[in-house]
């Protein structure tokens, strides 16, 4: 994999060990370490590839193993479930005995995992395997990140990294479906968890050859009272904050939530005191930090948010099938794509803090435009307005993410890579448990008065209760009811998709606000380094003189 930057590549020297310098001192990273970026990129694909592919393969392996509903849930939410649970704990592992080690094991685990889940036979099988995978997905992601910063010193070789290494999410949406699709039509479902093993054993034969490894030399033992206590505080409120979603208001998981927020509270309290904490909460004391994190919150509460009610319209309102619906997504993943290539790029010369609110400025733009939809806009304004809003929103996750690896020390890596990629997890569950609940909220109250007279009592009580509902019940209605029943459902789903688009410009303006004010004294990226770089050279001038 090339660089991309050699044409705007900082002034280098050698240092007399036949190593290219930047001018901040810092060795350039090579083709020995670009390939390796390459091998990184592959299971973080695969991670991502893995949630979209099962999209498609539930209705099938639930046929097929005769899973119920509870049991097709979780066998769709214990992998995200582990993932956030153990993300904390396997980036702190991963800097106690080494990334590329941690790497390793997570992605043979993610390869038999794989395999297991390929050829379950039963519900309780294939959850098992899911399990097995979050576990692994966890050691895979935080380790990747973390080795990105080690093998890339060079602020601006460091940005062009992460930035394709975030891609990867997005190339995993746009390969799934198609992929996904494709597979099913010529071989049983299983095939879609085989597609891990050969890129895991490809992981495995490679990785030692071209990934360094590095961890924390003084980093003391894991403090498993504290792994316990991360878990349990993660896993409860996700879940929680899902069910919620899924299922409104009731005493499960907001027992689930407060547990979690109580654990939470002795996490921190338990890590204070620790000469070896689990988490370094002094992290939490940088302002970048902070800023960047809450961002990363930020964008993936609106963005997951917009992808959930863009998949009901198409599905629901619009009764596009599945694979046309990700293929509805798909213009808004390539520009995405682009964007994340882009960005670090532009940051050279202007200060990311400017890139980053400038695309926000697009991203609250393309939400009020949502807000004003009509019943009869059709597909092509969504589609078209998701690729603007992809496309400028990329900045805020690759510049973002840049600063929150960029700002630890090397030796807690793990830690910081770990904390960026469950901000993501917590920002999707609450955006869909917030927003997602305005937005059927608003449904529901509109729906209510609207449905004709002639439809039938059940199919009129499941389109009150969601879209979903009235594009299943519609299916087995005369065309003539469906078309009547359906027209009211996509001015009522309308009508919250007003309210989501324009409560989120309103908080997504926000946050770029307190993000810019806050970071615009960030210089563009690569001149900080350069700029302490020619104190250091006055300061050795000075003492020769």
């Amino acid at each position: 994999m090339s660089s991309g930057s050699d044409a705007d590549a900082p002034t280098t020297y050698d240092d007399g060990k036949n190593r290219q310098m930047t001018a901040g001192g810092a060795p350039k990273a090579g083709r020995k370490e670009w390939i390796g970026l390459g091998i990184l990129a592959l299971p973080t694909l695969l991670v991502a590839l893995d949630v979209f592919v099962l999209l498609l393969a539930l209705p099938h392996l639930s046929a097929d193993l005769g899973a119920n509903s509870n049991q097709q849930l979780w066998i769709m939410d214990i992998y995200g479930f582990m993932v956030a649970g153990f993300l904390v704990p396997m980036g702190t592992l991963g800097d106690r005995i080494g990334r590329r080690k941690l790497l390793l094991m997570g992605g043979a685990a993610f390869g038999v995992a794989s395999l297991l889940a390929a050829f379950a036979t039963s519900p309780g099988m294939l959850i098992a395997a899911r399990v097995l995978l979050g576990i692994a997905g966890a050691a895979i992601s935080p380790s990747t990140l973390a080795l990105i910063a080690t093998m890339f010193k060079d602020e601006k070789q460091r940005a062009a990294a992460i930035g394709m290494w975030a891609s990867c999410f997005t190339l995993g949406a746009i390969i799934g479906p198609m992929l996904g699709g494709v597979m099913l039509e010529h071989f049983w479902w299983g095939s879609l968890f085989l597609m891990g093993v050969p890129v895991m054993i490809l992981l495995l034969v490679t990785g030692p050859k071209v990934l360094p490894e590095s961890a924390n030399p003084e980093a003391g033992s894991i403090d498993l009272p504290s792994v316990a206590l991360n878990i349990g505080t993660t896993i409860p409120v996700i879940y929680g904050i899902k069910d919620l979603a899924r299922n409104g208001w009731h005493p499960l998981p907001v027992a689930a939530i407060v547990l979690g927020v109580v654990l939470g509270a002795l996490f921190v309290r338990r890590q204070r005191a620790l000469t070896s904490p689990l988490l370094d909460v002094s992290l939490f004391r940088h302002g970048r930090f902070n800023a960047s994190l809450l961002g990363l919150l930020a964008y993936s509460l609106i963005g997951g948010t917009v992808m959930l009610l863009m998949t009901q319209y198409f599905q629901a309102a619009q009764r596009m099938s599945p694979v046309e619906s990700g293929l509805g997504l798909l213009p808004g993943m390539a520009a995405a794509t682009v964007s994340f290539m882009v960005c670090p790029i532009i940051a050279r010369k202007v200060r990311p803090a400017y890139v980053i609110g400038a695309g926000l400025v697009g991203v609250v733009t393309v939400l009020l435009v949502f807000s004003q939809l009509s019943a009869d806009s059709g597909t092509a304004t969504l589609i078209v307005g998701f690729a603007v809003f992809s496309f400028c929103g990329a900045p805020l996750v690759a510049l973002g993410t840049n600063m929150v690896v960029g700002t630890v020390p090397p030796e807690k890596a793990g830690s910081a890579g770990a904390l960026s990629q469950i901000s993501n997890e917590f920002g999707a569950a609450l955006g869909v448990a917030t927003l997602g609940t305005l937005g059927l909220a608003v449904y529901r109250d509109q729906i209510h008065s609207t449905v004709p007279a002639g439809v039938p009592a059940g199919a009129a009580d499941a389109a009150r209760d969601s879209v979903s509902g009235a594009a299943a019940a519609s299916q087995s209605l005369p065309g003539q009811v469906a078309d009547a029943l359906m027209e009211p459902v996509r001015t009522a789903f309308t009508g919250g998709i007003h309210i989501v688009a324009a409560v989120a410009a309103g908080l997504i303006a926000v946050a770029g606000v307190f993000f810019v004010a806050l970071m615009r004294h960030i210089p563009p990226i690569g001149q900080e380094q350069a700029t302490a770089a020619d104190a250091e050279s006055t300061e050795e001038k000075i003492l020769a003189a």
